[in-house]
């Protein structure tokens, strides 16, 4: 192994890690991937014989301390997201780690703050993906003026099924392990920020409607806390105003779609399409997106690229983690106490 190479531990190997990260890792010139640690020791050796890594660990604690990697992708559920990354800096290695940067927003600004305490160490979040593709075509648009004077964003996500009322709980409906995060709520959050900036108040309400589901981890009944569905109207910063609508239960609902409005031209995302109209025209047009605007999915590229001084982290910062923690965190007052809530929190 090269002096030069970047050694990679991995703690948390789900769907993402082992379907993106640790193949996306491997396929890079100079880098390796040398440990992981999963939930279970059989459970990392499984991971470790799939992609011939050379060491599992049995605690996460002695993968981060250990000397033999100089960066860190945490793949775990939120409600280690903030201990392992702390952990991880202060072992003065570079981390990046999965989407839903943290429980709350008192987390994100400890997350943050150890981070600036740390200028040599690169620290990165999991991009939402959803509109890659698109952002720098839509953010072109707005910076030309095709759409005016921004007046409203309205976003629409839903799983496009109807309400399973017998399903076991998933860490995304486990308030302990996902914390305060509500389905998608905070990475279209995200990528409405690429577009148009920042909210400065919501307010919203969510219902979840099956009271309890079994949990596998404890084959016990458990009290589902997490909304399975939500509206959330907002006051943006540019002057418009936001809606956002969140659902688990609606069967035929169609595409996912997110519009933003203008005084002078409309622009829709359509599932994995692109379209727009200006006053005057009579119906809403596909717009093309370039080659050289068409964005995908880079961020372990991204990651070596800025631990090795080619490129910074656009995909995404700690700073924009923490705007989208404040979100969620002033949606789920907004829920508790009917009220609308000013960011940040």
């Amino acid at each position: 192994m090269s002096s030069d190479t970047i050694r990679v531990g991995v703690v948390g190997a789900g769907t993402n890690t082992v379907g993106k990260h640790i193949p996306e890792l491997q396929a890079m010139d100079g880098v390796e991937v040398v440990s992981v640690c999963n939930r279970s020791r059989e459970s990392s050796e499984r991971v470790t014989q799939q992609f011939g890594i050379p060491t599992a660990y049995d605690y996460w604690t002695e993968l981060i301390e250990a000397e033999d990697s100089d960066a860190i992708v945490i793949g775990t559920w939120p409600y280690m997201h903030c201990t392992l990354v702390l952990a991880s800096l202060a072992a003065g290695k570079h981390v990046m780690t999965e989407a839903r940067m943290a429980m709350n927003a008192e987390e994100a600004y400890i997350m943050r703050s150890v981070a600036q305490e740390h200028p040599e160490l690169i620290a990165q979040i999991v991009p939402s993906p959803m509109t890659l593709w698109a952002d720098k075509t839509i953010q072109r648009h707005i910076a030309n003026g095709y759409l005016g004077d921004i007046l409203s964003v309205d976003i629409h996500a839903s799983g496009d099924a109807f309400i399973d009322k017998d399903g076991p709980m998933h860490w995304r409906q486990d308030y302990d392990l996902s914390g305060l995060n509500i389905m998608g709520v905070g990475i279209w959050y995200e990528a409405m920020l690429r577009w148009v900036g920042e909210a400065v108040s919501v307010t919203a309400q969510g219902k979840t409607f099956v009271k309890m589901r079994h949990d596998p981890s404890t084959n016990h009944m458990k009290v589902s806390r997490v909304p399975e569905h939500i509206d959330i109207i907002m006051d943006l910063a540019c002057g418009a105003q936001g809606y956002m609508k969140m659902s688990a239960v609606q069967g035929f609902c169609g595409d996912n779609d997110a519009s933003i409005y203008g005084s002078e031209g409309t622009l829709r995302i359509s599932g994995h399409k692109l379209y727009g109209a200006r006053r005057g025209d009579k119906v809403l047009h596909e717009i093309e997106i370039p080659d050289t605007e068409r964005c995908g999915w880079r961020v372990e590229e991204e990651f070596i690229g800025a631990i090795r001084g080619e490129e910074p982290i656009t995909h995404t910062t700690f700073d924009n983690g923490v705007k989208y923690m404040e979100f969620t965190e002033a949606v789920n007052r907004s829920m508790a106490e009917r009220k609308t809530i000013t960011i940040p929190v």
